[in-house]
């Protein structure tokens, strides 16, 4: 006799036999599929449209940015951005199928938006310090940041849109560690604080960041509110199907 188990996939659970792992591994692939091509679209298009010297970029700067003072502390948020936008992004594929489909959606459409506006509207900035005023390590981390990423192409902010969606997401979201109510505060202020850190060590104008607000709100809307995503449920229905049914 087989031993059985339970098996979840988002559509329901059933008792299966140990067979179904490689069905359920080859299911969870084929859902990745869409994202991983996507994600590698946009890191071709991102490296092509950064070492294209433009003749001519519109300058971003509003009074605001002058008033914010330069903070080094604050390259710790940005630089852990990669792994909080990520890393949530991949526990919702491991454990919200769900949400997971909503926020690459969400994603999907502010990166696009981004890498439009970067070829139709090439844009810098002029706000990062000639000197550091200080010097430690969270200068030095500055320093290299500045090295190997270009002060063009600024808005809107990727870094503010992509850690809104996150933190929409995670209210919306019921699974695992998310459940529990201080687990979505700490994202939320985690978000807050990588918004802040755009500004504080110079890497976006306060317009950066108030357009890549207001595209997010357009996609909060698109996306949980009208429910749009980039691969529904009869799609996720039709994977699901050519993999445990035959």
């Amino acid at each position: 006799m087989h031993k059985h188990q339970y098996f979840d996939s988002g559509f329901g659970s059933g008792i299966k036999t140990d067979s179904i792992l490689t069905p359920a591994v080859m299911y969870k692939v084929r859902l990745a599929v869409p994202m991983a091509l996507y994600v590698l679209f946009y890191c071709v298009s991102f490296l092509l449209i950064e070492n294209w010297n433009r003749l001519r970029y519109t300058v971003i700067h509003t009074a605001v940015d002058d008033a914010v003072p330069f903070c080094e502390w604050f390259v710790i948020p940005y630089l852990l951005w990669f792994a909080y936008v990520c890393g949530f992004t991949f526990y919702m594929f491991l454990h919200d199928e769900e949400r997971y489909h909503e926020i690459g959606t969400f994603l999907a459409i502010g990166m696009t938006v981004f890498l439009a506006v970067s070829v139709c509207f090439p844009n810098i900035l002029y706000l990062r310090p000639d000197t550091m005023p200080r010097n430690n390590i969270l200068t030095y981390l500055c320093e290299r940041l500045y090295a190997v990423d270009t002060p063009t192409n600024v808005t809107p902010s990727i870094h503010v849109y992509n850690s809104i969606a996150v933190m929409i997401t995670v209210w919306y979201t019921k699974a695992g560690i998310f459940r529990h109510l201080w687990s979505k505060i700490a994202i939320t202020v985690q978000g807050l604080s990588i918004i802040l850190a755009t500004m504080f060590i110079k890497q976006h104008s306060f317009s950066d960041v108030v357009i890549a607000t207001g595209l997010a709100l357009f996609s909060y809307i698109l996306v949980f509110r009208l429910g749009f995503v980039a691969v529904g449920k009869k799609r996720r229905k039709e994977v699901r199907r050519s993999v445990f049914e035959h």
